[in-house]
């Protein structure tokens, strides 16, 4: 196959090297000779599996188009059950106060609907603290150890709080980026986020992006938890949903 495609020009062979799955472009393809071992190294053929695949916008640049095309396959949020669809599934409950965690259907009492009409549930605290956590291990995701602590790309946390207007309440969210024993590379903790009785219930998105961490990362730890501050018998606490983290190309 290689002698045959020898005197192809260059464009034709890197549109015939773009058909191929990128596993097998870089494991198998990169042996064959040279000229495709450069190709496979090279920016071109990224660039246009990129464009085929709708991963570049005009104001895309990358420094290594490999990479970012291995990044934007794989993007999606690591944070399993983020809604509370299955229930308490995937989540460590840390700190269970009060009456504990509990799922409850949007918008809930004295609630407000969700900006994006695909979230249909959260979770509600309870009168003393309620905190839940989920380790995600980026090696069982895909992000292997080179990549990791070579191009060490952004990674992106999202989460979304908040109260129902009849209560006030308290909320806290707090990630560390851990090594291979837990070590605490990088941390992010928000303040504790008050929020009013009386308040106008609205969904609020809380976000921070993790660059330049060092080498290491292989665990990443996301945390989040509140309480009403009226000490009321059952779920009056902060409500959180739609929690994300993500790799970024």
């Amino acid at each position: 196959l290689a002698l045959g495609m020898e005197s192809l020009p260059e464009a034709v062979l890197i549109r015939i090297l773009a058909s191929i799955p990128a596993v097998e472009l870089v494991l198998v393809c990169r042996l064959v000779c040279c000229q495709w071992k450069n190709l496979i190294d090279g920016a071109a053929l990224w660039i246009l599996k990129c464009q085929q695949e709708g991963f570049i916008s005009a104001e895309s640049d990358a420094e290594n188009w490999q990479n970012f095309y291995f990044l934007s396959k794989k993007r999606k949020n690591l944070i399993k059950n983020p809604c509370g669809e299955e229930d308490l599934e995937h989540w460590g409950e840390v700190e269970n106060g009060g009456d504990g965690w509990k799922i409850e259907e949007l918008p809930g009492d004295f609630g407000k609907e969700f900006p994006s009409e695909e979230v249909h549930k959260y979770f509600v605290t309870s009168y003393e603290w309620c905190r839940k956590a989920q380790v995600i291990d980026l090696r069982a995701e895909g992000y292997w150890e080179e990549l990791m602590d070579t191009i060490q790309p952004k990674i992106t946390v999202r989460d979304w709080y908040a109260g129902r207007s009849d209560a006030g309440c308290l909320y806290e969210l707090c990630v560390k980026l851990l090594s291979e024993n837990e070590d605490v590379l990088a941390e992010y903790k928000s303040e504790t986020v008050t929020i009013p009785h009386g308040n106008d219930a609205n969904w609020t998105e809380i976000s921070h992006t993790f660059s330049s961490y060092g080498p290491g990362v292989r665990f990443i730890c996301f945390e989040h938890g509140g309480q009403d501050t009226l000490f009321w018998k059952g779920w009056y606490g902060v409500r959180v949903t739609n929690s994300s983290v993500t790799v970024e190309p």
